[in-house]
C-alpha cells in the first residue's frame, strides 16, 4: 500500500519504497501550475460565463504533486510502517495488538483499493493541515486519508474485524465521518480526548465554582469545548452568610472562565473554547447579555466566551401579553424550595414563585428582554437560545435538561456534585460529554444497507464513549459511564436535495427530511437495542424512561409514516431505502420494553465544520451560505470551496441561506427535530436589510414550530459600493 491515498488521478507514487522525502522531484514548482492560483480560478467565470469547477479539481491534483507527495514518508510494507510508527511513539501499540499482522495488511489493502479521492482542493488541504499525522517537527506526512481512516476504524473496533471493515467502508465512501476529536486523535500516541465537548453545572458555592474552573481547564487541555451552567449562582448583590449586597454575581465567574479557555488548549491543535448558559429569569440576565455589547466596558466585556440563554414558555406568554417578567433569586429559590433554580420548571411554578414573599425578585419588561436579545444577536450573533419547555417535553429520560453545549445540539439530563472545603468530592454528580459523528445524507441514501450504516455508526460512537474516561473530572466520567450517550448527526442535506433537483425548504425537501430522519431514528434505536441485548445492560435510569413504558414510540405506532409527496416516494424507492412501517415500530417497541437500549441518547445534529469539507458535504442540515464559499486558511490566505454536487446546470437549486430565509430553514429543522432525541444546531440567516424585529419574529416562529435550540444568528454583510469585481463568482451569485 502507498502512503498517498486517496491519490488524485495518475498521481500515485511508485511502489512503497524506502523513505523518500524528495519523491516527485525533478519537476520544480515553477514548471507546474500554482495550485493556489488554480483554486482561485474557481471564483472567476470562464469566457462563456460558466463556473470553472475543473480548475478546483486540477488544484487538488497539483497540491498532491507539488506538496503532499514530496513531503510524505514511504515504507516497504504495512508491517514496516506500523512498527516504525509505534517505535517512534506516533501510534499507540495497544489498539494494533488486537489484530493479526495478516489482518492489518489486508485492511490497509482494502482501504487502498477503495480509491478514495478528494473532490475539492479545500477537502485535501483541510485533511493534510488538520488531521493527518505528521512528524513531530511538522515537516513530513506519515498518513494518507485512507491510513487515517484505517487507524480510526481499528481503534474504534477494538478487535472486531467485521466492524473495522465496515467502518473503513463507510468512512471511505463518506457514509459516516467521526467528529474532529475522534478522527484527529484515534490511535495516536500523542493525543487529546476523542470527545467533542463537555457540559458542567455549577452550584451556588465557592467550592463548586473552583472545582468547575479546574475542570474546565482539564477538559480544555484535552481538546474539548466546555459549556457551563451558571443559573444556580446567586445574583449580584445577594447576601453571603446573611450579609446583604455581598455577592458579585455571574459576570466575574464568566471572566475567570474566559481567561481559563484562552490559557488551556490541546497543544495548540484546537483552541480552548467555552460557553456559559443562564436562565432568562435569573436576576443577572441583563448584566449577562450586556457583556456581549460592542461598547461594553472592558472590565465586563466577554470577547471569546459564547453565551446561551434558557427561555421557558412563560417568557413568551408574558411578552405576548406585554407584561413584566419576574426574575427570581437563585439563593432564595433553593432555600425555599430545596431545589436549585436550574432543576425546577419556572414555567409551571411561575405564579408560585411570584407569590412567595420570601423569594427575592425584580422585574423587567418581557418585551424589552426579547428586544435586548435581538439587538445583541444583531450585533454579535449571540446569545444561543434554548427553549426550555420544548426541550423537556421531548426529553425521554427522567430529570431536567437545563443547558446545552458550545454548539447548542447536546441536550441531556445532569445532576449536581457536592464538595468539601478542599474541593474534593463528597458526592459525584453526573455531568455530560458529547461523542459525535455524522452521516453524509447523500452517501447514506446510496448505501447498500442504510440500517447497517446507522448500526455501524452507533457502534463506533458507543466505542468512543466506552473508551473515554476523563478521570481528571470525575463528574464527567460518572455521567459518561452511566449514560453511554452518543450523538449521531447528519450533514449534506442541501447537497443531496440540490443534486436531486429539489429546492431546500420546499414541500418535497421538508417531506424528505421528515422521512429520512424517521428512518435513521428507527435504525439507531434498533442498534442500541441490539447492544443492550448483547451486553445485558441498559443505560442508568432506563426503567424510568419513556422507552421503558413504550410511550416514546406512540407517535410512530399511531399511524404509518409514509411520504407525503410522490417525488420523495420515488427517491426512497430508487435508493432501495425502506421506510419503517407501523409494524416495524411496534416490534421494536416490544423488543425495547423487554431488553432496553444501551445508550441514553442517540442523536444530535452538530454544525459540522472541517469534517464537511473533508467529506465534500454541505454543513449539517442547513443550506449553503454561498455557492462558492471563501475561507481564510492560515498562510495560504483565501481558499475557495464549491458547494458539493453543484454544476453549471443545477445552480438554481443552490439558493443560499440568506435568500432562502429563516422560515424555510426553521420548517426543515422542525421536520427533523421530531425524530431527534437531543437537539440540532440551528443557525438562522438574514439579509442585510433585516431588523431586530425580523429576528424577534423568527425566534417566535421557531418556538411555535417546536424548535429546541437556536445557535448563531448570521446577517449578510452589505456590499460596499464600488467593491464589485468583474467576473467574480462569489460577488455575483
Amino acid at each position: 500500500m502507498t502512503t498517498i491515498a486517496p491519490t488524485q488521478p495518475s498521481l500515485a507514487p511508485a511502489a512503497t519504497g524506502t523513505p523518500t522525502p524528495q519523491a516527485g522531484a525533478g519537476r520544480g514548482i515553477g514548471e507546474r501550475k500554482d495550485y493556489h492560483a488554480l483554486n482561485a480560478q474557481l471564483n472567476l467565470f470562464a469566457a462563456d460565463g460558466s463556473i470553472q469547477f475543473e480548475r478546483d479539481r486540477e488544484a487538488a491534483r497539483e497540491y498532491f504533486v507539488q506538496h503532499v507527495i514530496p513531503h510524505t514518508r514511504r515504507f516497504e510494507s504495512v508491517a514496516q510502517r506500523l512498527e516504525w510508527l509505534v517505535a517512534k511513539e506516533y501510534y499507540e501499540a495497544e489498539f494494533l495488538a488486537n489484530y493479526s499482522a495478516a489482518f492489518l495488511t489486508a485492511i490497509h489493502e482494502r482501504a487502498d483499493a477503495a480509491g478514495h479521492r478528494f473532490a475539492t482542493f479545500l477537502g485535501a488541504f483541510k485533511f493534510f493541515t488538520s488531521y493527518a499525522l505528521t512528524t513531530f517537527d511538522g515537516e513530513t506526512y506519515l498518513e494518507s486519508f485512507a491510513e487515517r481512516v484505517v487507524a480510526t476504524a481499528l481503534f474504534l473496533a477494538r478487535g472486531d474485524e467485521g466492524l473495522a471493515e465496515r467502518l473503513v467502508d463507510d468512512m471511505l465512501t463518506g457514509r459516516f465521518q467521526p467528529a474532529t476529536p475522534t478522527f484527529l486523535n484515534a490511535g495516536k500516541a500523542q493525543r487529546g480526548e476523542l470527545v467533542s465537548c463537555f457540559l458542567l453545572r455549577l452550584e451556588d458555592n465557592l467550592e463548586s465554582i473552583g472545582r468547575s474552573v479546574n475542570s474546565a481547564l482539564q477538559l480544555s487541555k484535552r481538546g474539548g469545548g466546555v459549556a457551563l451552567l451558571l443559573t444556580n449562582l446567586r445574583e449580584a448583590g445577594a447576601p453571603i452568610k446573611q450579609v446583604r449586597n455581598q455577592a458579585s454575581g455571574v459576570v466575574p465567574v464568566m471572566k475567570i472562565l474566559e481567561d481559563s479557555f484562552s490559557y488551556a488548549n490541546q497543544l495548540g491543535a484546537r483552541q480552548g473554547a467555552g460557553a456559559a448558559y443562564l436562565h432568562a429569569h435569573h436576576p443577572d440576565i441583563l448584566r449577562f447579555l450586556d457583556t456581549k455589547r460592542e461598547n461594553a466596558d472592558e472590565k465586563i466585556r466577554i470577547k471569546t466566551l459564547s453565551l446561551g440563554v434558557v427561555i421557558p414558555d412563560v417568557t413568551f406568554q408574558l411578552a405576548r401579553e406585554n407584561r413584566e417578567m419576574h426574575l427570581f433569586s437563585p439563593y432564595d429559590v433553593e432555600r425555599e424550595l430545596g431545589e436549585p433554580l436550574s432543576d425546577i420548571s419556572v414555567n409551571d411554578r411561575y405564579d408560585e414563585l411570584v407569590a412567595n414573599p420570601r423569594i427575592g425578585k425584580t422585574t423587567i419588561s418581557a418585551r424589552d428582554f426579547f428586544k435586548t436579545l435581538a439587538e445583541l444577536q444583531f450585533e454579535s450573533g449571540y446569545p444561543y437560545v434554548l427553549f426550555e419547555d420544548t426541550v423537556n417535553r421531548a426529553n425521554p429520560l427522567q430529570g431536567r435538561i437545563n443547558m446545552s453545549n458550545l454548539c447548542s445540539e447536546i441536550l441531556q439530563v445532569n445532576s449536581p456534585s457536592r464538595y468539601d472545603v478542599a474541593i474534593g468530592y463528597e458526592a459525584v454528580g453526573r455531568d455530560i460529554s458529547c461523542n459525535l459523528g455524522s452521516m453524509n445524507i447523500a452517501a447514506a441514501m446510496s448505501s447498500p444497507d442504510i440500517g447497517q450504516t446507522v448500526e455501524t455508526a452507533v457502534r463506533a460512537l458507543t466505542s468512543v464513549s466506552e473508551q473515554t474516561d476523563v478521570a481528571a473530572v470525575p463528574s464527567i466520567a460518572a455521567g459518561n459511564a452511566a449514560s453511554h450517550a452518543i450523538g449521531l448527526g447528519q450533514m449534506n442535506l442541501h447537497g443531496y436535495l440540490a443534486a436531486q433537483r429539489i429546492r431546500y425548504g420546499s414541500a418535497e425537501g421538508i417531506d424528505f427530511t421528515d422521512l429520512y430522519f424517521l428512518t435513521v431514528a428507527y435504525h439507531a434505536i434498533r442498534a442500541s437495542n441490539m447492544l443492550a441485548i448483547e451486553r445485558g445492560e441498559t443505560f442508568f435510569g432506563y426503567s424510568e424512561s419513556s422507552y421503558a413504558d413504550g410511550s416514546y414510540f406512540t407517535r410512530y405506532t399511531e399511524r404509518d409514516w409514509q411520504p407525503a409527496t410522490g417525488r420523495v416516494s420515488e427517491l426512497f424507492a430508487a435508493a432501495g431505502v425502506r421506510i419503517p412501517s407501523r409494524a416495524d415500530w411496534e416490534a421494536l417497541r416490544e423488543s425495547v420494553r423487554e431488553h432496553g437500549i444501551y445508550n441514553a441518547y442517540l442523536q444530535a445534529v452538530p454544525p459540522t465544520g472541517s469534517i464537511s469539507y473533508v467529506n465534500n458535504s454541505t454543513a449539517s442540515i442547513h443550506p449553503i451560505a454561498a455557492k462558492v464559499e471563501i475561507r481564510k486558511e492560515g498562510k495560504l490566505g483565501r481558499v475557495y470551496y464549491p458547494a458539493p454536487f453543484m454544476t453549471n446546470d443545477n445552480l438554481e437549486f443552490y439558493e443560499d441561506a440568506y435568500e432562502i430565509g429563516p422560515e424555510k430553514i426553521i420548517d426543515t429543522y422542525a421536520a427533523a427535530t421530531q425524530h431527534v432525541d437531543q437537539g440540532l444546531s440551528l443557525t438562522l440567516f438574514f439579509k442585510d436589510t433585516a431588523t431586530t424585529r425580523d429576528i424577534n419574529k423568527a425566534q417566535i416562529y421557531a418556538w411555535r414550530k417546536g424548535i429546541k435550540t437556536l445557535y448563531y444568528i448570521r446577517l449578510r454583510q452589505p456590499a460596499l459600493e464600488g467593491t464589485e469585481i468583474e467576473g467574480c463568482v462569489s460577488c455575483a451569485l
